[in-house]
Protein backbone atom coordinates (compact mmCIF):
# COMPACT_ATOMS: atom_id res chain seq x y z
CA UNK A 1 0.00 0.00 0.00
CA UNK A 2 2.44 2.66 0.75
CA UNK A 3 4.45 1.60 -2.71
CA UNK A 4 1.10 2.63 -4.36
CA UNK A 5 0.71 5.66 -2.38
CA UNK A 6 4.02 7.16 -2.72
CA UNK A 7 4.26 6.26 -6.63
CA UNK A 8 0.85 8.02 -6.55
CA UNK A 9 2.51 11.56 -4.58
CA UNK A 10 5.60 11.11 -7.01
CA UNK A 11 3.31 11.05 -10.49
CA UNK A 12 1.10 14.04 -8.88
CA UNK A 13 4.34 15.99 -8.07
CA UNK A 14 5.47 15.44 -11.47
CA UNK A 15 2.27 16.60 -13.10
CA UNK A 16 1.74 19.59 -10.69
CA UNK A 17 4.99 21.21 -11.66
CA UNK A 18 4.12 21.51 -15.10
CA UNK A 19 1.28 24.03 -13.65
CA UNK A 20 4.28 25.05 -11.05
CA UNK A 21 6.72 26.04 -14.10
CA UNK A 22 4.18 27.33 -16.25
CA UNK A 23 2.82 29.58 -13.16
CA UNK A 24 6.70 30.46 -12.87
CA UNK A 25 6.95 30.80 -16.58
CA UNK A 26 4.32 33.76 -16.86
CA UNK A 27 4.48 35.41 -13.70
CA UNK A 28 7.86 35.44 -11.91
CA UNK A 29 10.40 35.00 -15.20
CA UNK A 30 8.17 37.34 -17.51
CA UNK A 31 7.28 39.61 -15.02
CA UNK A 32 9.74 40.66 -11.54
CA UNK A 33 12.54 38.33 -12.42
CA UNK A 34 12.81 39.37 -15.91
CA UNK A 35 15.93 40.53 -15.44
CA UNK A 36 17.35 37.04 -15.04
CA UNK A 37 14.88 35.48 -18.18
CA UNK A 38 15.74 38.07 -20.27
CA UNK A 39 19.10 36.59 -21.50
CA UNK A 40 17.01 33.45 -22.41
CA UNK A 41 14.99 35.23 -25.44
CA UNK A 42 18.29 37.00 -26.74
CA UNK A 43 20.61 34.46 -25.98
CA UNK A 44 22.96 35.78 -29.23
CA UNK A 45 23.92 38.51 -25.93
CA UNK A 46 25.16 35.89 -23.84
CA UNK A 47 29.35 35.32 -23.73
CA UNK A 48 29.86 31.68 -22.17
CA UNK A 49 27.58 29.04 -21.95
CA UNK A 50 25.87 29.95 -19.20
CA UNK A 51 23.13 32.83 -18.70
CA UNK A 52 21.39 34.53 -15.90
CA UNK A 53 17.77 32.44 -16.61
CA UNK A 54 20.15 28.91 -15.48
CA UNK A 55 19.67 30.66 -12.23
CA UNK A 56 16.18 29.05 -12.55
CA UNK A 57 17.35 25.61 -11.54
CA UNK A 58 18.35 27.18 -8.32
CA UNK A 59 15.32 28.34 -7.61
CA UNK A 60 13.21 24.90 -8.38
CA UNK A 61 16.68 22.92 -6.61
CA UNK A 62 15.86 24.84 -3.73
CA UNK A 63 12.40 23.39 -2.64
CA UNK A 64 12.94 19.74 -3.75
CA UNK A 65 16.11 19.18 -1.60
CA UNK A 66 13.49 20.84 1.53
CA UNK A 67 11.13 17.84 0.83
CA UNK A 68 13.92 15.41 0.32
CA UNK A 69 15.55 16.66 3.71
CA UNK A 70 11.88 17.25 5.84
CA UNK A 71 10.34 14.11 4.62
CA UNK A 72 13.66 12.14 5.14
CA UNK A 73 13.79 13.30 8.67
CA UNK A 74 10.61 14.48 9.90
CA UNK A 75 7.47 11.40 9.85
CA UNK A 76 5.68 13.20 7.12
CA UNK A 77 8.16 10.97 4.74
CA UNK A 78 5.65 11.39 1.82
CA UNK A 79 7.85 14.85 1.47
CA UNK A 80 10.29 12.76 0.23
CA UNK A 81 8.62 11.96 -2.90
CA UNK A 82 7.57 15.25 -3.68
CA UNK A 83 11.32 16.05 -3.50
CA UNK A 84 11.59 12.99 -6.13
CA UNK A 85 8.66 14.40 -8.47
CA UNK A 86 9.92 17.71 -8.62
CA UNK A 87 13.79 15.76 -9.32
CA UNK A 88 11.73 13.58 -12.16
CA UNK A 89 10.21 17.46 -13.14
CA UNK A 90 13.12 18.63 -13.00
CA UNK A 91 15.23 16.30 -15.25
CA UNK A 92 12.50 15.98 -18.09
CA UNK A 93 12.54 19.80 -18.20
CA UNK A 94 16.25 19.78 -18.41
CA UNK A 95 16.43 16.90 -21.52
CA UNK A 96 13.12 18.84 -23.41
CA UNK A 97 14.42 22.33 -22.81
CA UNK A 98 17.93 22.14 -22.78
CA UNK A 99 19.06 19.43 -24.66
CA UNK A 100 16.04 18.70 -27.21
CA UNK A 101 14.97 22.36 -28.05
CA UNK A 102 17.63 24.54 -27.52
CA UNK A 103 20.45 22.33 -28.55
CA UNK A 104 22.62 23.09 -25.75
CA UNK A 105 24.26 19.36 -25.47
CA UNK A 106 24.07 17.86 -28.64
CA UNK A 107 22.92 14.22 -26.68
CA UNK A 108 20.11 12.80 -29.07
CA UNK A 109 19.03 13.86 -32.88
CA UNK A 110 16.19 15.17 -33.88
CA UNK A 111 12.36 13.81 -32.68
CA UNK A 112 10.27 13.43 -35.08
CA UNK A 113 6.72 12.75 -33.82
CA UNK A 114 3.83 14.75 -33.51
CA UNK A 115 4.00 15.75 -30.13
CA UNK A 116 7.88 16.07 -30.51
CA UNK A 117 7.06 18.91 -33.01
CA UNK A 118 3.65 20.43 -31.05
CA UNK A 119 6.74 21.05 -28.21
CA UNK A 120 9.16 22.67 -30.83
CA UNK A 121 6.50 24.96 -32.31
CA UNK A 122 4.87 26.21 -28.79
CA UNK A 123 8.22 26.99 -27.61
CA UNK A 124 9.21 28.99 -31.06
CA UNK A 125 5.98 31.05 -30.71
CA UNK A 126 7.10 31.72 -27.36
CA UNK A 127 10.43 33.05 -28.38
CA UNK A 128 9.29 34.83 -31.04
CA UNK A 129 9.04 37.59 -28.62
CA UNK A 130 11.84 39.12 -27.15
CA UNK A 131 10.24 41.18 -25.17
CA UNK A 132 8.47 39.67 -21.52
CA UNK A 133 5.17 41.09 -22.89
CA UNK A 134 2.33 39.37 -25.14
CA UNK A 135 4.30 36.25 -24.99
CA UNK A 136 2.31 33.07 -25.18
CA UNK A 137 2.84 29.34 -24.62
CA UNK A 138 5.05 29.40 -21.16
CA UNK A 139 4.60 25.46 -20.29
CA UNK A 140 6.91 22.86 -21.31
CA UNK A 141 4.70 19.48 -21.66
CA UNK A 142 1.36 20.71 -21.99
CA UNK A 143 0.79 21.97 -25.62
CA UNK A 144 -2.32 23.97 -27.15
CA UNK A 145 -3.87 22.23 -29.60
CA UNK A 146 -3.03 24.44 -32.24
CA UNK A 147 0.52 23.47 -32.44
CA UNK A 148 -0.07 20.05 -33.07
CA UNK A 149 -1.68 20.42 -36.79
CA UNK A 150 0.36 22.60 -38.28
CA UNK A 151 2.40 20.40 -40.22
CA UNK A 152 -0.27 18.21 -41.90
CA UNK A 153 -1.94 21.77 -42.76
CA UNK A 154 1.70 22.40 -44.83
CA UNK A 155 1.16 18.96 -46.64
CA UNK A 156 -2.16 19.34 -47.35
CA UNK A 157 -1.38 23.00 -48.66
CA UNK A 158 1.11 21.69 -50.81
CA UNK A 159 -0.51 19.17 -52.36
CA UNK A 160 -2.86 21.89 -54.05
Amino acid sequence: MNVLFYTFVTIAAVLAMEFVAWFAHKYIMHGLLWSWHEDHHNPHDNEGFFEKNDRFFLVFAVPSALCYMIGSSTPHFWLFFVGVGISIYGLIYFLIHDVYIHRRFKWFKQLDNTYSRAILRAHGAHHAKQTKEDCESFGLLVVNKKFFGKRVRERANSKV
